[in-house]
Formats: structure tokens, C-alpha cells, sequence
């Protein structure tokens, strides 16, 4: 029978209980996990894969003297349950509420705030080094998986940290997935371990014999590794990570949370680097996530019998237009060729994946490496596009610059989830890019606003073949065309769409900006998905007697000089608006073209930009932070009326 979690003082409890009381415990929290990220939304197989592991985890250390660093972070809900944050979870990813990854403000326990993959290790290392200086005591764990340890920062820290032979101890979660099937050589060695259930058996078994003996203790450890090293070369190849240094234990059961104590009880004795390999499934204990791990990796509310979304999308979204086009372009041009780093379905690509699938490559979640591999193919007269999340292209910047930027490769940058995303909060909000890319030489960057722009887009970057080109486009639902606004939106037949998005396409080469609304007293600067905010505003603020000249941008870089310098010949004052950070996005662009023709003209116009400000924006819904950093409709209305009545001052 399952229990009410949140009526268990955790993670105390843990220590006292049978293994039929976690058995129930293990059920009720799936139970829990399932009731509540249905309602919420979140990242749920992740978590239902890692419920024993994280009891045995809470029952071995004394968490939080010793320190836990989740890897991502994303699959740290059990944790938060067992650390008495059961209570608030009908807040999870909301606004004000519970993150979906560690906080160190929420609880003690949580050691760092993650987002991220592949830094656990390294954080680890970091944190054990701080407590031998510092002459303290306790232990360190990191937890890795779910493709993590496919990132190059994981083998990083496996090497410093082995050649240090550093105290610390690595979990690594194997559950064969990152967000769809892991991929490469790593993938296939674990998956190789996984199968060689005879070495955990006799290894397990001659623990058992030995613990029966009294007066072991180290004896006993140094038993276990004396099994290990005269069999390992008997049963399995070697360990790539004793290579590193590590002592490697596995792999063992992580359904199994007495063998997972025994083996963790075990470690705590060696004096060096540990890394416990454990199996794990990815979904356990729900037939839906079972079956579509992918699907429930990380999902919006839905109905927990069936597995279906409580509301489902009408239209494409961004990504799936994108993958779409990509692989129309693809069928009529062999150069065309696709990369993505573990986020195939993110990113639209599963169709272009079983379309052409000699020129489809997951690189895994190895970022970095993608964007030097496109340069490679590049280099020989390919037309690489990599699609990669805004915020995960980060750890790519070093390579955009050298390797592809210094170049002039024609490399186009998917940037997916440019932008607010919502509920993931602070780690993943693509408001950066713009900032991080508009100064880098030899760079173009496009922000389409719609269905046509993004397509045209597509189009203009292959046929150009000069130069990078990056395009960034948001989360969510694309529409077809923000110039019919006002009208039913309805597809167009293959033959209009065709000819409008070439007619786009021509009209992209001459790097110019569009004027989709004139009005006599503002000219309003809109870039990508906001110009589509910009409109409705617009539309606001007609009645009230304002008019609103309204130009979509359509490149961030370089920037329609000529519209600017046509702004200033009117004499209006300049609003821009951006779903990026004002610190060196779009808007600070326009004002240094105002700066320098403002020498001969003797004259700047007023400005106000409109942005996120200097600081990390929380999660919670996309609508609802939007209004409270007053980048909806109603705020940029009343911002632009107040501003052109000089009530406001130019930020």
C-alpha cells in the first residue's frame, strides 16, 4: 500500500527502515512523481529511473554534511522529496515555486545550482580538493548519467581528478539514454558492462561469504578489489575507467537498494577516486515512460492513465518547421548535412534523421565537438547545419570563433530556444546569444518572425555558402505569417508557400529589414518572435491615437542601417524590443549606429530599449514572466505611450 510521503520526516526515516518499508516507499514516490509532474509538468523518466538509487544514496551518507552534486540537475526530484520538499511540489516550475533542478536557496542540501551536463565530476573534485585543504572529513559524491558522461567536461574531470587520485566518489547512473538512445563508442563500452552480469554476480557473491566473517572491516574491502582484478580480464574487457585512475565497481543494480548500500558502505574506505557503475531504466514503474522514455524525458502536464497532453499544440512549432524545411533542402542538395548534440527530437531533426541518415549525426552531448565537426565538413564543400538549444550552444563559443568565424565557413547555426523558455528557469533561457555572437568578425545572424522568414532563412543560408550564418528562432508555436495578423490563419498550397519563401529568401540577401506597419510617431525596432508583440501593441495603441511605424528586423547582424538612419530623418523617437539580454543585444547595435551618425547630424533621437534585464531570470510560465519584466503586449504599450510623452527615460 502506498503512503502519503510528505507525512515522513526524511530523510532521518530512511535509516530505520525494512525492505518492505522501502519497497513501499520506492512505489509510493513513483506514485507521487507521477500525480504531481502530470499536473505541473517536468522532467519525469529521469526521475522515475533514479528512485532506489536515491534512497540508497540518502541511507549511506549523511547528506548534507557530505555533499551531493546532481549532473544537470534534472534528476534531482527524488532528492528534493527525501529532503523534505514533498509539499511544495504543486509549485514545481512555477513561478515563486520549486525549480525543477537544485537550488541552494530552496534547502542545505543542494549544493549548486545545475542546468547543465557534464560538470558534476569536475564540481566534485572541486569540493573534495576544498575539504582536504581545508583538513575536513566528509564525503563527496557526484551523480552522473543520462548521457552526461557522453560531454567532453565529464572526462575532463575523470582525468584530473584520477591523476590527483583525489577522495571522492562518482555514480554513474547508466540507464543506456540521454534525452533519445545514447550514442558512440562510450555508449557501446557501458552497454558492454551492463551485459556482463557474471562479474557483478561472483563479485557480490564472494562479498556476501566474506561479510559473514567477523572482524573484517578493510579486509573485507580489499577482498572485493582482490575479486575484481582476478577476474576482470577473465569475464570483461577492461574498464576505461580504471584506466583513468578510478577504482570501478559494477555494474550493479540500481533497482536494487540493498546491493547499492552494500557496494556504497564498501567505497566509502578507499582512500582515492571511486566510480560505482549502476543500471538503471529510465521511466521504471511507468508503462507510458517504460515504453516512450523519450517522450516523458521532459513533458508538459498530461494525463497520467492515458500518457497523452492535457492540451495539444495546433500548428508546428518552431523546431518542427525548421526540421521540416531542413530536410526538403536536404533532398534537393546532397551537400546538405545535419548535426545535433543528444537532442534530435528537441530540435526537430527525427524526420531529416530517417530520411538521410548517412548525413545525420548526433554527436551526443559534446557541443563543442559538433561545431568543430561541421567545420571538418565544411571544409570540403559540405553545407553543415547544426542545431543545437541557445543555451547549450554556449559551450561552443570557443569553437564558433576559432574554427568556424576565423575561417568564413559556411556553417549555419540552428540556434533553438532562442529566448525565454519558461518553466526551466535560469540555465536555460536562450537570452544570450544574440549577445555572444553579434560581435563575433564574419558573422551573420537572423531572428525570423514567422513561418515564411524562418524558411527563407533556411534557403538564403544555403545558397549564400559565404561566411557562418547563425538563425535563431524561440520555443513554441510558429505561426505562417505575422503580416496576416488580422486575418484566419490558413495554409497556403505548396506552390504559394514556395514562391513566397524564395521571394523572402532573394529579398534576404540584401541584408535589409522589413516595414510591416507604418505609424507618425515611433518607430519600433522589433527582433524575431517580438515583432509579432510588437504588432499587437501596435494595435493598442492606434485607438489611443499613437502611431506605431513598425519594422521587423530580421537580422540582428549586420543591422538595416538605412532604416535606422531613416528613423532619425523622421525625427521620431526609437524603441527596440528583443527576447534577449539588453547587455550587447540588439539594441545597444542600434545605439552605436545612432552614436556615429549622430557626429554629423548634431542630433539623437530618444531611445528606449526594451529587453531582460542584467540579472538571471527565474522559471515560471513564459506568459507570466513576460508580464512581470513588462515585455507583454499591455506592459510594451504602456511603456512606448509613456515614452513618447517624455515620461519615461531612455533606459
Amino acid at each position: 500500500m502506498k503512503k502519503d510521503i510528505t507525512n515522513y520526516v526524511f530523510p532521518d526515516d530512511l535509516k530505520s527502515m525494512s525492505e518492505d518499508e522501502l519497497d513501499v516507499l520506492s512505489y509510493s514516490i513513483r506514485d507521487f512523481l507521477i500525480t504531481n509532474v502530470s499536473a505541473t509538468g517536468g522532467h519525469l523518466a529521469p526521475n522515475l529511473g533514479v528512485v532506489e538509487l536515491t534512497i540508497a544514496l540518502h541511507m549511506t551518507f549523511d547528506f548534507p554534511n557530505d555533499n551531493i552534486v546532481w549532473d544537470v540537475g534534472h534528476q534531482a526530484y527524488v532528492h528534493k522529496i527525501l529532503t523534505g520538499r514533498a509539499a511544495s511540489f504543486p509549485t514545481l516550475r512555477k513561478y515563486g515555486g520549486l525549480s525543477g533542478f537544485p537550488r541552494p536557496s530552496e534547502s542545505g542540501y543542494d549544493v549548486h545550482t545545475g542546468g547543465h551536463s557534464s560538470t558534476s565530476i569536475s564540481l566534485a573534485m572541486g569540493l573534495a580538493e576544498a575539504r582536504d585543504i581545508k583538513g575536513e572529513n566528509n564525503f563527496v559524491v557526484a551523480v552522473i548519467g543520462d548521457g552526461s558522461m557522453t560531454g567532453g567536461p565529464a572526462f575532463e574531470g575523470l582525468n584530473n581528478a584520477g591523476m590527483k587520485r583525489t577522495r571522492m566518489i562518482v555514480v554513474l547512473n547508466d540507464n543506456n539514454r540521454a534525452i533519445s538512445h545514447n550514442v558512440g563508442s562510450l555508449s557501446r563500452h557501458l552497454n558492454m558492462l551492463r551485459s556482463s552480469s557474471s562479474y557483478l554476480d561472483i563479485k557480490m557473491a564472494i562479498k556476501r561469504k566474506l561479510s559473514s566473517s567477523r572482524g573484517f572491516g578493510e579486509k573485507l574491502l580489499h577482498g572485493i578489489e582482490h575479486v575484481r582484478d582476478s577476474i576482470r580480464y577473465a569475464m570483461v574487457a577492461e574498464s576505461i575507467f580504471e584506466d583513468m585512475g578510478f577504482s570501478y565497481f559494477g555494474p550493479i543494480d540500481g533497482h536494487n537498494i540493498s546491493d547499492m548500500r552494500d557496494i556504497l558502505s564498501g567505497v566509502k574506505a578507499i582512500d582515492g577516486p571511486v566510480l560505482v557503475h549502476m543500471a538503471t531504466e529510465k521511466g521504471k514503474g511507468y508503462k507510458n515512460a517504460e515504453k516512450h522514455p523519450d517522450r516523458f524525458h521532459g513533458v508538459g502536464p498530461f494525463d497520467s492513465i492515458t500518457g497523452l497532453p492535457k492540451t495539444e499544440h495546433e500548428g508546428y512549432t518552431w523546431s518542427e518547421e525548421c526540421g521540416e524545411e531542413l530536410t526538403r533542402l536536404a533532398g534537393a542538395d546532397k551537400r546538405v548535412v545535419a548535426i545535433t548534440a543528444a537532442m534530435t527530437n528537441g530540435t526537430g531533426l527525427s524526420g531529416f534523421a530517417r530520411a538521410f541518415p548517412d548525413r545525420f549525426f548526433d554527436a551526443g552531448i559534446a557541443e563543442a565537438h559538433a561545431v568543430t565537426f561541421a567545420a571538418g565538413l565544411a571544409l570540403k564543400d559540405l553545407r553543415p547545419f547544426v542545431a543545437v538549444y541557445s543555451t547549450f550552444l554556449q559551450r561552443a563559443y570557443d569553437q564558433i570563433i576559432e574554427d568556424i568565424a576565423l575561417h568564413k565557413l559556411p556553417v549555419t547555426l540552428l540556434i533553438d530556444r532562442a529566448g525565454n523558455v519558461g518553466e526551466d528557469g535560469e540555465t536555460h533561457h536562450g537570452v544570450f546569444d544574440i549577445s555572444y555572437l553579434r560581435h563575433i568578425p564574419n558573422m551573420r545572424v537572423l531572428a525570423p518572425s514567422d513561418a515564411v522568414t524562418l524558411r527563407a532563412a533556411l534557403i538564403y543560408s544555403l545558397a549564400s555558402g559565404l561566411n557562418p550564418i547563425a538563425i535563431r528562432y524561440p520555443k513554441g508555436i510558429v505561426r505562417e505569417d505575422i503580416t496576416t495578423l488580422s486575418l484566419p490563419e490558413k495554409p497556403p498550397s505548396v506552390a504559394e508557400r514556395e514562391a513566397r519563401d524564395h521571394s523572402m529568401a532573394d529579398f534576404l540577401k540584401l541584408s535589409k529589414s522589413r516595414v510591416l506597419r507604418e505609424g507618425r510617431d515611433v518607430t519600433v525596432f522589433s527582433v524575431g518572435c517580438m515583432t509579432e508583440t510588437a504588432l499587437a501593441a501596435a494595435d493598442m495603441l492606434a485607438p489611443r491615437g499613437v502611431g506605431v511605424r513598425v519594422v521587423d528586423a530580421l537580422f540582428v547582424k549586420p543591422v538595416d542601417e538605412e532604416q535606422v538612419a531613416y528613423a532619425i530623418e523622421r525625427g521620431t523617437p526609437i524603441v527596440t524590443i528583443e527576447d534577449n539580454m539588453l547587455a550587447g543585444g540588439f539594441g545597444e547595435a542600434v545605439n552605436s549606429i545612432l552614436i556615429e551618425k549622430n557626429e554629423p547630424l548634431k542630433y539623437m533621437p530618444r531611445v528606449l530599449n526594451i529587453g531582460w534585464p542584467d540579472e538571471f531570470v527565474p522559471h515560471g510560465d513564459r506568459s507570466v514572466l513576460m508580464g512581470e519584466y513588462g515585455l507583454d503586449v499591455a506592459s510594451i504599450a504602456s511603456r512606448i505611450a509613456e515614452f513618447i510623452r517624455d515620461k519615461a527615460v531612455a533606459v
